[in-house]
């Protein structure tokens, strides 16, 4: 049986024997980052800096909740504003793979940077099960890297320490209550909006699936069924529709919603159609450039939670 008050208390004694040194904490903003950054911070204190990057690929208010957060707990932290470098070292790039490890080792670029400022000799990560089985870690095949495990360089010049490797996301989010963690917001990617823009990423389609994803976020969590995640992917394909007597040739966004307590497995959620229908109708009267609006009604597997 899982102890969350026991595994923090050996995490924070185990950081303390293993970490000798200063650390630099990669943190997204999400549930996983943030408890491996409480925990550190309990244990090494003023000996730790968890950098959160302003990717550009965040959603409405993503750094400025982050922030807040960090300040709640008493977390020695810095936010670093590099949307331009990210979008740009993105251009052109098409394939999710890539898309991953570029955005994951630009993440090192930065993050060795801080490090040298801040003196750091490790980096910490975030990392749980399902990242290292899902990028090929033990007999599995690599289903998709994940940026904190695919785009790590051979050569960094930090030591890595992953205070959650062995941890499901159902393990997590009880460490995280235990820790006043906000455990009820949903997953979000380390890569961003970038996996879930099919195709090309633009300042353009951020600002699209930004504003459509705002949209779901507001409404699923009203309605009585059970949604673990749920979000917006802008499809790369464009369709023609009509707005007004207008013709347009617009995006298609897919919703997916999904129940799942390890993020190993998930079934899709059973929501109704007429909710469907005012989320519908309020993300293509308010986002003129998408013109077309589905529902994603596959379980993972055959299907990934995300898209890429």
């Amino acid at each position: 049986m899982f102890d969350p008050v026991s595994f923090t208390n050996d995490a924070i004694n185990k950081v303390k024997s293993n970490v000798k040194g200063r650390a630099i904490i990669a943190s997204s903003g999400g549930i996983d980052s943030s408890v491996a950054a409480k925990l550190v911070s309990d244990a090494l204190g003023k000996e730790s800096l968890s950098v959160y990057i302003d990717t550009g690929l965040m959603r409405e208010n993503e750094t400025k909740e982050v922030e807040r957060t960090f300040e709640r707990l008493g977390i020695n932290y810095k936010i670093i504003e590099a949307g331009n470098l990210f979008i740009e070292k993105l251009k052109g790039i098409t394939d999710p793979e890539l898309k991953r490890k570029i955005i994951g080792k630009t993440f090192i670029e930065v993050f060795e940077q801080e490090a040298k400022t801040f003196g750091a000799e490790y980096l910490i990560q975030g990392t749980i099960a399902p990242d290292w089985i899902e990028s090929g870690g033990g007999l599995r095949d690599t289903i998709k890297s994940h940026h904190n495990v695919g785009g790590l360089p051979t050569n960094l010049n930090l030591i890595i320490y992953e205070p959650l490797r062995d941890l499901y996301k159902d393990e997590v989010r009880r460490v995280a209550d235990h820790l006043g963690i906000p455990s009820n917001r949903q997953p979000f990617p380390g890569p961003g909006l970038a996996v879930r823009i099919i195709g090309e990423v633009t300042k353009e389609k951020l600002e699209i699936l930004r504003k459509a994803t705002s949209i779901i976020e507001n409404h699923i969590p009203r309605l009585d069924v059970q949604a673990w995640q749920y979000f917006g992917i802008l499809l790369s394909d464009k369709s023609t529709g009509v707005h007004g007597d207008l013709r347009v040739y617009g995006y298609t966004l897919a919703i997916r919603s999904v129940n799942s307590i390890d993020g190993m497995t998930a079934n899709f959620s059973n929501l109704p159609l007429d909710s469907l229908g005012v989320i519908s109708r309020e993300i293509t009267n308010t986002i003129p450039k998408i013109n077309r609006v589905v529902y994603d009604i596959t379980d993972k597997p055959p299907a990934t939670i995300e898209w890429e």
